[in-house]
């Protein structure tokens, strides 16, 4: 380092050494580890206390609007009293104004009502009017078909929006690279600085198209030792990590929030959460197919993609940094006439209330051996239950809550 003269130079270097190792040292210290299984075998998760408080503040869970008693509702439908109400015309007019409200609260609080209707005719369609629709079917259908992954908690518009017109974690496809003319090599898709999507690393820059819209195989690890067995090259196991680096930042935690450190492919002794997550894979790549893309054509160009794609979701559009969405607080306990229709009147499930009270970390629970197998895993034991009704969707996984060993 330069001393300009001065003799500035070292004294300067060794004041930016000594300050760099004290923030490094301060770093290591505010850390939080939470055994999640057998000691000795690194199945911790990591946490960092120096965000904490802000994945907290940003995920502070709206009050519910005052509830609509048996006595005040009026007695008419809201298709029966206003015009164009294609989605949510059964519900009673106190019910529908009430979910209205809440809505506005929770899309567009400053916009107000007139971010989705002209308001010298509420009737009239617009783009966002027709988008809206379409979500609340994808909300009720999350909370009805997708219980194997929402489990009793279930998904409101607050869950992704958190007050915006347009969720802020969305994506779009990445449109592929050509080579450069003054480069010889192929970048395939990677080694480009400054991308999200892979939490900054130079894996591939878009995990999302082919395993969250279309319907590759991310399982990469064979069954059986070469040459005979896994037939997946490095470059394609390189595309997994990025899902697998995308859904350890989208929910704040590390490797072993889900995999069983010993062998990462098996599934036995695996935590509960792996299953819950095969679960979020497939539901996030059906509302992806099923819902979100298939509105494209509604959208103004201002709103979509390079492509012209329609914006989709992954991970982080619910999750938002942190291992349950809102720290798993029960939202649609108040609003399941108008986000689960299916499960009033029953007992357990979405109407089921659960703790309110934050947790920030995930509870040191021993590992829990899964009852759920993925179909086609042929080197695990057994098969994944099939349920009725849910051919498009999946199976559901059913976990026992029973502890294998004591983590102490």
């Amino acid at each position: 380092m330069k001393d300009f003269g001065y003799g500035f130079g070292r004294p300067i270097f060794v004041f930016l050494l000594v300050l760099s190792t004290g923030l490094l040292w301060y770093a290591a210290l505010d850390t939080e580890q939470v055994q999640r299984g057998y000691r000795g075998t690194a199945m911790q998760l990591v946490t960092n206390k120096n965000i904490q408080a802000d994945l907290i503040k940003a995920n502070v869970v709206p009050e519910a609007l005052e509830p609509i008693g048996e006595e005040d509702l009026v007695g008419e439908k809201a298709s029966e009293i206003y015009e164009n109400v294609q989605v949510l015309g059964d519900l009673d007019d106190a019910r529908f104004n009430r979910i209205m409200a809440a809505i506005t609260e929770w899309v567009s609080p400053e916009q107000g009502c007139a971010y989705c209707h002209n308001l010298e005719n509420m009737a009239e369609d617009n783009y966002q009017k027709v988008v809206s629709r379409r979500m609340f079917q994808m909300t009720q259908t999350i909370n009805e078909k997708w219980t194997s992954h929402v489990q009793n908690v279930g998904v409101t518009c607050y869950t992704c929006h958190r007050g915006n017109p347009v969720p802020e974690n969305i994506w779009f496809t990445v449109p592929t690279e050509r080579p450069h003319i003054l480069r010889m090599d192929n970048r395939g898709e990677q080694n480009v600085a400054g991308v999200e999507a892979n939490a900054y690393s130079d894996l591939p820059r878009d995990p999302f198209t082919p395993f969250l819209l279309q319907d590759k195989p991310i399982r990469v690890s064979g069954t059986e030792a070469l040459p005979h067995g896994n037939r997946s090259s490095i470059k394609q196991t390189e595309w997994t990590w990025a899902l697998m680096m995308h859904m350890s930042t989208s929910l704040g935690v590390n490797c072993t929030y889900c995999h069983n450190t010993r062998n990462f492919a098996n599934w036995e002794n695996a935590p509960p959460s792996r299953a819950v997550a095969w679960h979020g894979i497939r539901m996030t790549r059906n509302l992806n197919q099923e819902y979100l893309e298939p509105l494209q054509p509604v959208y103004p160009p201002k709103r979509l993609g390079t492509l012209n794609d329609a914006p989709k979701a992954n991970c982080a559009t619910c999750h938002n940094g942190v291992y349950k969405p809102l720290y798993g607080a029960n939202m649609v306990k108040d609003y399941l006439h108008s986000l689960a229709p299916s499960a009033v009147g029953k007992e357990g499930g979405l109407s089921t209330p659960v703790g309110q009270e934050i947790n920030p970390v995930p509870s040191q629970d021993a590992p829990y051996k899964p009852k759920f197998v993925p179909p086609g895993q042929a080197n695990l034991k057994g098969g994944a239950p099939k349920v009725a009704g849910e051919k498009a969707i999946g199976p559901k996984a059913a976990l026992t809550t029973e502890p294998i060993v004591k983590a102490n």
